[in-house]
């Protein structure tokens, strides 16, 4: 990380109309939500297609790839801005309405999480709340809304299947043959070896998938990143774009592997603390139970805490099966 950090100094209808009734007053939330985000760092994926000034035409590019589509006027797209409910201080989705439909991106170089159709969940109802009038939810005429469509890119090093579908009611405590709710996440792998024809259908698309995969290749050498991004504009590889943010994509980079360290050490730290706690706990019912079950305790916790960041400490104490306190020095620990 350190060498990284260095690398940063050497490159620089009626119900329509209740919808957009909604305008103003969602573009206050929006500017509250802008707020609030500019304490969450954002991705590189997310600047590609939200932040830069090519982000339009970008998202229309992938729009089309996904729906068969051929739109061209930017002034089709409205950005929607929600507060931190996908990833926790790190800004790694997008939301956006176009035509009538509602299309929420989201970027995982990690691990897929299986809570991401209940993050989604709650996020599209924040959305929402931007987008249809408050008078008019109360109103007995019907308030047709856009149509929610959720994607989730996977470009992590893991191996994972071209696509996957993620649905809410697998989270269901009594699920039935026909659920009330559903919400189904759609899973795109668009790691460049894996060929997705996503990333023929979508050229900026293809040459993100092409720039991760260079920044992994010289990823255990000296100036890695800097490498990766001279590499990619020789061969035409998201050229402008590096050409006039060169040195912030550095800088957006290095704290995405800084953010996903961090994660992997507090993890291996929640181990080491539930092992302690376990052995003392072990000392009435064995050593080797107790240190398994008090690994298991601080993990649970600890995941349990970063995929559900509203819950309260007696909430996860409860579904953890442990004491608030224990929730506590979990967190302490560990500053979440």
């Amino acid at each position: 990380m350190e060498r990284m950090r260095k690398e940063t100094k050497k490159l620089h209808s009626t119900n329509a109309a209740d919808v957009s009734a909604k305008r103003q007053e969602g573009d206050a939330a929006e500017r509250t939500a802008d707020k609030e985000n500019r304490e969450h760092k954002d991705s590189v994926f997310v600047d590609l297609f939200y932040e830069d000034e090519t982000a339009e035409k970008n998202l229309l590019s992938l729009y089309n790839a996904l729906h068969g589509t051929d739109y061209r006027s930017r002034s089709m797209i409205r950005k929607i801005r929600v507060g931190n409910v996908l990833y926790k201080n790190f800004k790694n989705d997008i939301s956006f309405e176009v035509g009538e439909k509602l299309i929420v991106f989201g970027e995982h170089q990690s691990t897929i999480n299986k809570n991401m159709p209940l993050r989604c969940l709650m996020y599209v109802g924040r959305a929402y709340e931007q987008l249809v009038d408050q008078r008019a939810r109360y109103r007995d005429a019907l308030v047709r809304i856009p149509t929610p469509e959720f994607y989730t890119f996977y470009n992590g090093v893991k191996e994972y299947p071209l696509e996957r579908e993620l649905f809410l009611s697998d989270a269901f405590l009594d699920p039935t043959d026909k659920n009330p709710l559903e919400l189904t996440v759609k899973v795109i792998n668009i790691n460049f070896q894996k060929a997705h024809d996503i990333l023929d259908k979508c050229e900026v698309l293809k040459e993100y998938s092409q720039f991760v995969n260079t920044v992994r290749k010289y990823a255990k050498e000296e100036d890695s990143i800097r490498k990766a991004i001279y590499e990619c504009m020789e061969q035409g590889i998201l050229t402008d774009y590096l050409k006039r943010k060169g040195s912030e994509v550095m800088n957006m980079l290095i704290a995405e592997y800084n953010y996903e360290e961090d994660m992997q050490v507090k993890q291996e730290e929640a181990l080491r603390i539930g092992e302690k706690r376990g052995e003392k706990r072990g000392r009435k019912e064995g050593k080797k139970q107790g240190k398994k079950e008090g690994i298991f305790l601080s993990g649970k916790i600890f995941q349990m805490v970063n995929a559900n960041p509203e819950y309260t400490d007696e909430q996860i104490a409860e579904k953890a099966a442990c004491s608030i306190e224990e929730v506590k020095d979990v967190r302490k620990m560990f500053s979440i």
